[in-house]
């Protein structure tokens, strides 16, 4: 997610005068690049001027990708790469996670999910560059944005600002990641893949909250970036004042207007969000794949050279990585690539498809000066020409209501409104923004027989041999300590764990009107955050918690007291910690008021009163999710695990499920919680719904300028209902699953879901522009014209089955609900099963050799498609 940051624009490079400085500021012609002009360091080079970067002497137009290694696991990263290079990208982007490779002080982790160096080697191996935004702040919805919690702790340090212990332990763990990089020769200096280096990260817009210690800060982090002598550039986004010769990028779901800050940098957007994060009992958003391709082209169209998308792949947050508070464990983000590793169509495709017209075009955009031409009231062209005959135009249309025609050099072009054409050749459309011609793929989450078995060939969860440990509501074992007043939930667990035990009591007198008439007394909290159970004398009462907007809350609610000395215990929970913000270390969690009413003395307060205190569960101390301790005897086997019941973990092992799709967990019967698979920590459950009475969309317009509340989904509905089960975690057999609920579900309910491509779906008009984007090329593009042709594919080791609708004439409606219209080819069934049945991928040209393209003269003739995948 992105907020926005970047240094002091008189920080020139007399400043760096000691530091060996490593970057050739090319001049301001953009005729050709002279290979003696580039400053060479080992057995490559990156340079810069104000177009484009200068890899070994050559100007790059750069697709990149964000994949974050550590949100996912390394037996996807080849396929991830894979896929990202499939559709178009150069470079694959990442954050270095700080907190996941400095666990404590001074000792580093760069194994499994965080095995840095086997990303980057894997990378490379794809023949692709890579660019490594080292921060070590990320923000990225990761908790606590990427920094230690130890480091809050360390006396005398203040985040991100000029403090001594903060730049101590920066500088330390950047040079290590630095070296360590530079030990494997992975900077592009040494011939490895890494282009461009980032230091911080979205500082700009908080920079004023720290005063002019924010700014010294700023300008120390540039000079010590810089004086690790990487041999490639560093780049700061959202750095409104980025020194010399660092550069300034954009963070946005639009950069085409942004503008570095020096003349002589090269306009890259390091940021372009592609969707959006998701909060537990939030919305679900999406970004349309038309408005995504149309902020693409607008940046290529004024001048951008380097285009990131954040996210391709999302990906996972993994056991309790998630921050915000509230980010959920899917960390999806509605990208391309989604959370398991599946194209997401259409929006994959149309990219993959605007990469390879943008790219066709490279030459004339980077070695061109644009021309500008108003072709509107919002319409306007950037023409990239030269003498050598090389030519490209952008053809936009900013309205986001109404489509226009256009002329250009005296030709008419329709432009669909709030969308880009773009011309490789100035006078052939080969891609517009607005016009998806790539199939849309149908996904299932299709739940797993487990065991099957001669005898019980369907055998589900419900089956299996489970074992249960029971937690103790309130303090187990001896207490932590004991004090009057509260302590500060994340202050007391340095986010060693989720939970921490606030336990009081309180005594009835049997004289009481509310024990007299069977009646409740009430309980009132006030909270910073997040959530909390409410136990009276060890039964669960309540629960409530805050949100991804607003963490603190405060609620009342009946509790069933006893005459006598009653226990209050109050489990107060984080989910995840805050990721940004100025001063945001600081920011809290855990009750701030306790009050009890219907006394006959009044309101008891016992804000004040002594609070015994345990943090953590006994489960996690015993680590009774680990290998070593599955067979414990402090498990209890049961015939069937106990519904409903608060503060539960639960025991079963299962087989592997069958074939090789990507793999969930059903959580849907299930209340709050954890949940492990051999030990690895799968991360929070919590199916919480949203609201049914907010406001959702069943169909996007994708025109106008994108916002996360546009285009939401799921009112109703759980934000997060199936849970990432990585496939490289299951053994053939003997998996054990553990399960921690906090409130009480219904565990034979669960369910192992694969995520399957059941169907596709594609839609297609005979004005769509028709060149074969995979092999374009400036001599072909006139002869390929006129021949749209729909494809389908189906996933690898699978058919197309059937075909559920088929419509060449006047079809309707979108993916899954398409009708005939008044103008219809009665042969469109026939010819598409001639075609695709029983294949795995098919074409359909619309043609006269194919469809009645007489039908219905007067009316832009479309085709609908969908078919059935098994």
């Amino acid at each position: 997610m992105k907020i926005m940051s970047c240094l002091s624009s008189n920080f020139k490079f007399a400043f760096l005068a000691s530091t060996v400085i490593w970057i050739t500021v090319m001049s301001s012609s953009l005729a050709s690049v002279d290979a003696s002009n580039v400053t060479t360091i080992g057995t490559g080079s990156v340079t810069y001027d104000r177009r484009s970067l200068i890899i070994n002497g050559q100007r790059k137009l750069l697709i990149s990708a964000s994949i974050h290694y550590p949100r996912s696991v390394p037996a996807m990263w080849p396929g991830l790469v894979r896929l990202a290079k499939e559709g178009g990208v150069d470079v694959i982007e990442t954050y270095v996670f700080w907190n996941g490779h400095e666990p404590s002080p001074g000792n580093y982790y760069f194994g499994g999910r965080f095995d840095l160096v086997k990303f980057c080697k894997i990378v490379q191996q794809a023949g692709m560059y890579m660019i490594l935004r080292i921060g070590p702040f990320v923000a990225a919805e990761w908790n606590f944005g990427g920094l230690p919690v130890w480091l809050h702790y360390v006396p005398g340090t203040t985040f991100r600002t000029d403090s001594e212990p903060f730049k101590y332990h920066m500088q330390k763990f950047m040079t290590y990641t630095v070296n360590l990089m530079k030990r494997e020769r992975l900077f592009a200096s040494q011939g490895g893949p890494i282009i461009l280096s980032q230091a911080k990260n979205e500082y700009g817009n908080y920079e004023n909250a720290y005063g002019e210690g924010g700014k010294r800060y700023a300008l120390w982090a540039a000079k010590m970036a810089l004086s690790q002598n990487t041999g490639v550039p560093w780049i700061m986004c959202q750095q409104y004042d980025a020194p010399d010769p660092v550069i300034d990028t954009c963070n946005s779901f639009y950069c085409d207007q942004f503008k570095p800050i020096s003349p002589n940098k090269p306009k890259i957007w390091t940021e372009n969000w592609p969707g959006w994060f998701k909060t537990f009992g939030a919305r679900d958003p999406h970004r349309p794949a038309e408005d995504v391709a149309y902020s693409v082209a607008r940046f290529f169209q004024k001048g951008g050279s380097v285009q990131n998308y954040y996210m391709y792949h999302g990906g996972t947050n993994f056991g309790r990585t998630a921050g915000g508070p509230f980010i959920t464990t899917s960390y999806d983000y509605d990208a391309p690539i989604d959370e398991y590793g599946l194209a997401r169509f259409p929006k994959w495709g149309h990219l993959k498809e605007l990469h390879k017209v943008i790219k066709s075009c490279e030459h004339a955009l980077l070695n061109n000066d644009p021309t500008l031409l108003s072709l509107g009231p919002l319409q306007e062209a950037d023409v990239y020409e030269d003498a050598s005959g090389a030519c490209a135009a952008f053809l936009a249309n900013m309205d986001d209501k109404n489509d226009k025609v256009v002329q250009f050099r005296h030709v008419s072009y329709h432009l669909p409104a709030w969308s880009v054409s773009i011309l490789p050749d100035c006078k052939n459309v080969a891609f517009n923004t607005a016009k998806v011609g790539c199939q849309t793929s149908i996904v299932n989450m299709a739940p797993i027989d487990l065991h099957p078995t001669a005898s019980s060939p369907k055998r589900d969860i419900k089956s299996l041999q489970w074992e249960v440990f029971k937690e103790t509501a309130g303090v187990w074992g001896v207490a932590d300590f004991t004090k009057n007043g509260f302590v500060d939930h994340i202050n007391t667990t340095k986010d060693a764990t989720d939970y921490l035990w606030y336990t009081t009591s309180i005594f009835v007198h049997a004289e009481e009107d509310f024990l007299r008439n069977r009646g409740t007394a009430m309980l009132f909290v006030e909270s910073k955050g997040h959530t909390m159970h409410v136990f009276i004398n060890k039964k669960l009462q309540a629960s409530a918690s805050g949100n991804g907007t607003v963490p603190q809350f405060k609620f009342g609610t009946p509790i069933a007291l006893k005459a006598g000395k009653n226990e209050i215990a109050l489990l107060s929970m984080t989910v995840g910690l805050q990721t940004a913000g100025a001063f945001y270390e600081w920011i809290g969690a855990g009750p701030t008021s306790v009050k009890v009413a219907g006394f006959k003395s009044g309101i008891v307060d016992l804000t004040a009163s002594a609070w015994t205190y345990k943090i953590g569960l006994q489960g996690e101390h015993l680590r009774i999710q680990k290998s070593y301790n599955l067979n414990s005897k402090i498990w209890a086997p049961t015939s069937q695990p106990p519904k409903q019941q608060p503060l539960t973990w639960y025991k079963a092992v299962v087989d592997a499920p069958p074939g090789n799709e990507p793999v969930a967990l059903d959580m849907i019967h299930m209340g709050k919680g954890m949940a492990w698979l051999n030990g690895q920590e799968i991360g929070r459950y919590w199916p919480r719904r949203t609201s049914k009475y907010e406001k959702c969309v069943t169909q996007c317009d994708y025109r106008g300028k994108f916002n996360p509340d546009k285009c939401v989904t799921g009112c109703g509905q759980p934000t997060q209902r199936w849970y990432h089960v990585p496939r490289s975690w299951f053994k053939p057999s003997g998996n054990v699953l553990i399960i921690f609920e906090e409130t009480g579900g219904d565990p034979s309910q669960i369910r192992f879901s694969m995520r399957k491509v059941s169907g596709a779906c594609g839609h297609l008009s005979e004005d769509h522009p028709s060149f074969d984007v995979e092999n374009l090329q400036g001599s072909e593009i006139e002869k390929d014209k006129n021949r749209p042709t729909l494809r389908l594919k189906c996933p690898t080791n699978t058919n197309i089955s059937s075909v559920k609708f088929a419509s060449f004439g006047n079809p309707n409606g979108t993916c899954g609900s398409y009708m005939l219209g008044d103008c219809h080819d009665p042969n469109s069934a026939s010819l598409v099963e001639k075609v695709c049945l029983n294949q795995n991928e098919c074409a359909l040209e619309m043609s006269s050799s194919n469809f009645n393209m007489q039908l219905c003269p007067s009316t832009v003739k479309k085709l609908a498609v969908e078919v059935n995948c098994s």
